[in-house]
């Protein structure tokens, strides 16, 4: 048999279906679920104890499954992250984080310990490894569903731990594959925002941390010229269009936001284009550039990657110019290279 797999598994199709292929190719399967301390239950079908409705997919697949709870690690690598970096004005990505951080980092020393050699999650994504032995993380062939984006942190010591069984296969092949096979999941629907904010906007979730005070300001437009007063920065992000409330002949979005004056400034759609946007913290997968070169790069998960030139400026910092101008890169966001279905590696909108 071959040695030791640890699977993610949350309780979806996704890394339901990862376990089943693994244990197919004969792999010798462990299942690790892990807390954050902000699960909500009520998404868990029959609202029935999350820890049943896991049990339920341990059975099925026919393999034990683990519990590690990485609640003190989440609130300290991720929430606290995400606190921190709205309170200095920038929009935080806490699922590019969360990838190195946590699940190949908190989760992989666990499962380390059981004595798995690697892995296994859901994500549509996929690994190569070159003649050196250098890994190359790709993008997914499900080009809707492909999550690359959110790896782009991983170093290659972790990518020479990870494994993405679902990387050739698509969204709707999954969900086939588990119906046929007779699965049920035991989430009744897929997180499409993120995780730790349940019920609560991303402001009422910040209004409700200990000893946060929301610290009303003045709006602004980009020209200098008051337009009225905000009720905190918290409540805003760079390109955000609602909530700014202010009568005009087209409707305003945020184009800066100053910490330093407590100031939301805001203009017109054209205020937010722009060629180009620094990137820093960046991390190289394979190696790091010495000259430009052209890239496709994606400024959000959501966003298709527009071409562009990409300048190394120093270790982990680059200028990148698009080819066709574009709108609101927000800082703090994350930005991620493409060469053709490889991911060169990714930073931090500056």
């Amino acid at each position: 048999m071959k040695p030791l797999m640890a699977v993610a598994v949350s309780g979806g199709v996704d890394s339901l279906i990862a376990a089943h292929l693994l244990k197919e190719q004969g792999h010798n399967v462990i299942g690790v679920h892990f807390l954050t301390g902000y699960e909500d239950t009520a998404c868990f079908e029959n609202q029935g104890n999350q820890g049943n409705q896991i049990g339920q997919i341990a059975k099925q697949l026919d393999i034990t499954v683990k519990t590690i709870d990485c609640s003190v690690e989440f609130k300290k690598k991720i929430v606290d992250y995400f606190i921190a970096t709205y309170l200095n004005g920038k929009t935080p990505n806490p699922c590019l984080m969360c990838n190195p951080l946590i699940k190949f980092g908190t989760v992989l020393e666990y499962c380390s310990g059981l004595g798995a050699s690697r892995l296994a999650t859901g994500h549509y994504a996929a690994i190569n490894v070159d003649d050196t032995g250098g890994f190359h993380l790709l993008r997914g062939r499900d080009r809707v569903k492909d999550q690359s984006y959110f790896l782009a942190f991983m170093t290659q010591g972790q990518l020479a731990r990870a494994c993405f069984p679902l990387g050739n296969m698509t969204k709707a092949e999954v969900v086939k594959l588990a119906k046929d096979k007779g699965f049920k999941a035991a989430i009744k629907a897929e997180s499409q925002d993120i995780c730790f904010i349940n019920t609560k906007t991303y402001g009422q979730f910040l209004e409700s941390q200990d000893g946060f005070r929301a610290k009303p300001g003045i709006i602004e437009d980009v020209n200098g010229n008051m337009l009225g007063e905000h009720n905190g920065l918290h409540m805003f992000t760079t390109g955000q269009r609602r909530g700014i409330n202010r009568p005009a002949k087209e409707p305003y979005y945020v184009v800066r936001i100053d910490t330093a004056k407590n100031r939301l400034i805001v203009g017109f759609k054209k205020d937010l284009q722009s060629f180009g946007c620094k990137i820093t913290n960046i991390n190289w997968i394979n190696y790091k550039p010495d000259s430009p070169i052209k890239i496709y790069a994606r400024l959000r998960y959501r966003q298709k990657a527009v071409a562009a030139t990409l300048f190394p400026t120093d270790t982990d910092k680059a200028f990148i110019r698009f080819d066709n101008m574009q709108s609101a890169a927000s800082p703090g966001q994350g930005a991620v290279f493409y060469k053709g279905d490889e991911v060169l590696g990714g930073g931090q909108i500056d």
